[in-house]
């Protein structure tokens, strides 16, 4: 196990391990785009991880968990304390691991088994590990999927833009105010967003607005205060909002 903080330079793959976890609490940091040979696990148990792959952005809050194969370029980003657990796993340990990204709930009995292994000794033999890893990949494979990720587009005009908005600088506009800023018809960025998203950008926004949301809330900003930064009229209007995106208050989804 690795102790780390947002200074540590750490590289699973230099430490001749089949199972490497870390467990660690860390504050503000930004991994940068990297990639592994391992596959990795990546959880926050408290706080929430904002990651970026495959060309989606998604939130981690701990709820949920994020299965990276191999090979998968990929950042993180906390900008809050979080408590930080990563699983490193060979590709020869199981033929049952996931070959696919996944975001995932993770479920009282998934959690305690990520806790478990992110603590192990890295010198642990695999056959102490067997039992457990048999559980953790049983578990991992039959976890509920979630769908809560956001397409980013690619066009080059909103290259800029999308920096701002993704770096928390600006929110994003209603479409003709958004097109003014950009300095392109309403029309020819729907048209960018429909075909790089496959979705329309007033579905996008009100996603990337689910999402901040969660973020925030998931590092203990108040409900007021994350409906006053996400430019809804009213705390009841916010609240409306996140219950018919996701079926419940933010409060019980937290």
């Amino acid at each position: 196990m690795a102790e780390i903080n947002e200074t540590t330079r750490f590289n699973a793959d230099q430490i001749n391990n089949l199972i490497v976890g870390v467990a660690a609490q860390v504050g503000k940091h930004d991994a940068g785009v990297h990639r592994h040979r391992k596959h990795q696990l990546l959880f926050a148990s408290s706080g929430c991880m904002s990651i970026r792959l495959d060309g989606f952005w998604c939130v981690l809050p701990p709820s949920r968990a994020a299965w990276i194969p191999s090979g998968t370029e990929h950042s993180a980003v906390m900008r809050n304390v979080v408590a930080y657990r990563s699983l490193y796993v060979d590709r020869s340990v199981s033929s049952s691991l996931p070959q696919e990204i996944r975001i995932f709930a993770v479920n009282g009995l998934l959690r305690e088994l990520i806790e478990r292994m992110a603590y192990w000794e890295w010198d642990k033999s695999i056959e102490e590990q067997q039992t457990i890893l048999s559980l953790f990949c049983e578990e991992l494979n039959t976890a509920e999927p979630e769908y809560f990720s956001l397409k980013l587009p690619t066009d080059r005009r909103l290259s800029d833009w999308l920096t701002d908005v993704m770096e928390g600088k600006r929110l994003p506009e209603h479409l003709i105010d958004m097109a003014t800023h950009i300095g392109a018809s309403a029309k020819t960025i729907s048209r960018i967003f429909t075909r790089e998203t496959g979705m329309p950008y007033q579905s996008w926004r009100q996603q990337w607005r689910l999402q901040a949301a969660i973020e925030r809330l998931s590092e203990g900003t108040r409900v007021c205060e994350v409906a006053d930064s996400l430019s809804f009229s009213s705390d009841s209007a916010f609240i409306s909002f996140f219950r018919k995106m996701t079926g419940d208050t933010p409060r019980r989804y937290i």
